[in-house]
């Protein structure tokens, strides 16, 4: 009986050892306990109004956690109790209040479960419950933000670190980005075209058997994609002339306006069905139109012209007539149309045309990059037409086949869907605004790249459902941008004019929440050739004027435009 309190002893001496030396997981680090820094005021169904301490502002401001230091300036995040949730909200706009209060209106961005350590867990996007009057605003720290921004299973890619963050990544998610198109905004000098290769790579390497084709006006992306791309230019794009539809027919071949202009349309869509019709392609089909992709001679065109003017009795009647040969003539002789227009492309190339243009198979290059700024400018648009419209008649046509969905990326877009209703080009307007209201439905996607929003066609930046803004200048591109953005992230906004070169805003479907992202750097082998001159630089070099003026001319007078 005495042994027992020593036997007692020596257990309690085994249990506490063993607590003390055998390792154990972890608790759970409790959260960074942060005083609050305001209350709510006002409450309404996208945001509400709170009232925040500028003692606690400042406090708060030398906290070593840049987010809690950032907490409660325009832009940044704060975040309140509700029930057993934390709701996030993003600081629209700051004014001086009474007794050194700052009254602030928010907007609410989602909720998360408030978990036993006080951080956010399953973030979400959306308001169930809202906070009532009276109840603190809190700051957002580090670790909210990165299960705030934390990237679920979904398919996506990173793109950046999130700002203020040194380390949260931001992603973009792929399926929702591209179902319902994008827009990448920014102003010339904002490393825009860097930013637009920087995502394009990243998708090319999530999906390295993707379906892209990207529209390049200046030449600059061919040097970004030759590892992940096929380059088609002038020289090898090869684009059959019997590709176009009448209406493209119309705006390349017709030189007058008006009245006489639909004569023109009316004698050459009479030619066209014609020729057309005497194609070996046409005997297999049951219905031809002047609009079917069929091979026909530009031959037998002329042909067709002539013997219809020769069937006139008037001189004054045949001018329609030789006002389309003459044009017709001018195409087939000037070498710069050789890309469209040879008599070699006759033949009914449109199978392997499409399965080279839209990368089927991929063989591990996703991407066809089309350089249009060797391409005459009387038929850019055009071309940029029939390229678009391939896209979007292909994706319509094969419905029944196993779905290929198709990208289609258009640089400087303002270009071909100007605000301008009367300018030139309908062609590509229409089939760009087409595929902007409808081609979701037919798995094509529709990226828009430009440095003028105010200049696009009002509705088709709407039709874009994530935005991506970089630096805007100008009030009227802001503006527009303001006008599409979703309400949720209006406070985003007064950031875009003082953002930092290769910084924007996110919004929309390809993100959680709306976030500012800082861009990482692209290796310089997979830059586009768009960097601007140092004036100071090259101002200081000398040597070979006459050899450099010598090739120049040489190129311009071969390939001139």
């Amino acid at each position: 009986m005495n042994d027992q309190p020593n036997l007692r002893q020596f257990v309690d001496q085994i249990s506490s050892f063993s607590e003390e030396e055998t390792p154990s997981a972890p608790a759970a680090k409790p959260a960074q306990k942060l005083s609050p820094i305001g209350r709510v005021v006002e409450i309404a169904g996208s945001g509400s109004q709170v009232r925040l301490d500028g003692a606690a502002l400042t406090a708060t401001q030398a906290n070593p956690d840049a987010s809690v230091a950032m907490s409660g300036q325009v832009g940044s995040q704060v975040k309140m109790i509700v029930g057993a949730n934390w709701l996030i909200a993003n600081v629209r706009t700051m004014r001086e209040g009474d007794e050194g209060e700052i009254v602030a209106q928010i907007d609410f961005l989602g909720e998360g479960t408030k978990d036993s350590s006080g951080r956010i867990s399953n973030f979400r996007r959306g308001v169930t419950r809202y906070p009532i009057p009276g109840s603190e605003v809190h700051p957002v720290s580090t670790e909210d933000l990165r299960a705030v921004f934390a990237a679920s299973d979904e398919p996506h890619i990173e793109i950046g670190t999130v700002y203020p963050t040194e380390d949260i990544r931001g992603a973009l998610y792929v399926d929702p980005m591209l179902s319902k198109h994008f827009a990448i905004l920014g102003s010339t000098g904002t490393g825009k075209s860097t930013s637009v290769a920087l995502i394009l790579h990243r998708i090319s390497q999530l999906s390295p058997e993707g379906h892209i084709v990207m529209i390049d006006p200046h030449g600059e992306y061919s040097a970004a994609f030759k590892g992940c791309g096929e380059i088609f230019n002038a020289d090898n794009l090869q684009l059959p002339y019997w590709l176009m539809n009448f209406e493209e027919h119309c705006e390349v071949l017709l030189t007058t306006d008006g009245a006489e202009r639909q004569r023109d349309a009316d004698i050459l869509a009479k030619c066209l069905l014609a020729a057309r019709m005497k194609g070996k392609a046409a005997e297999t089909l049951g219905k031809v139109t002047v609009d079917s992709p069929i091979p026909y001679l530009l031959a037998d065109l002329n042909t067709i012209l002539v013997n219809e003017m020769g069937k006139l009795d008037r001189a004054g009647d045949t001018l329609p007539y030789q006002r389309l040969k003459t044009k017709l003539d001018e195409l087939k002789s000037d070498p710069r149309y050789t890309f469209m227009f040879s008599g070699m492309l006759v033949s009914d190339s449109m199978g392997s045309f499409i399965a080279k243009l839209f990368r089927l198979p991929s063989h591990g290059k996703p991407i066809s990059i089309v350089d249009v700024s060797g391409v005459p400018s009387e038929v850019t648009s055009v071309v940029v037409s029939v390229l678009a419209r391939m896209v979007f008649d292909y994706a319509i046509w094969s419905r029944t086949e196993a779905q290929r969905p198709l990208l289609l990326v258009c640089e400087e877009a303002h270009r071909y869907v100007p605000k301008d209703e009367n300018a030139n080009g309908q062609a590509v307007r229409k089939i760009l605004e087409r595929i902007a209201k409808e081609g979701r439905k037919y798995g094509v996607s529709l990226g828009l790249i430009t440095q003028r929003p105010s200049d696009l066609a009002e509705g088709v930046l709407s039709q874009c459902g994530t935005i991506i803004s970089m630096r805007l200048n100008n009030d009227r591109d802001q503006a527009c941008v303001r006008a599409a953005m979703p309400e949720g992230a209006r406070g985003f906004l007064d950031a875009i004019p003082a953002l930092r070169n290769r910084e924007c805003i996110v919004c929309g479907e390809g993100v959680a929440i709306p976030i500012r992202v800082r861009f990482d750097d692209l290796e310089p082998e997979k830059r586009p050739a768009s960097s601007d001159p140092s004036f100071a630089r090259l101002w200081c070099e000398t040597g070979d004027e006459a050899g450099i003026i010598q090739r120049t001319i040489k190129r311009w007078r071969g390939h001139g435009r």
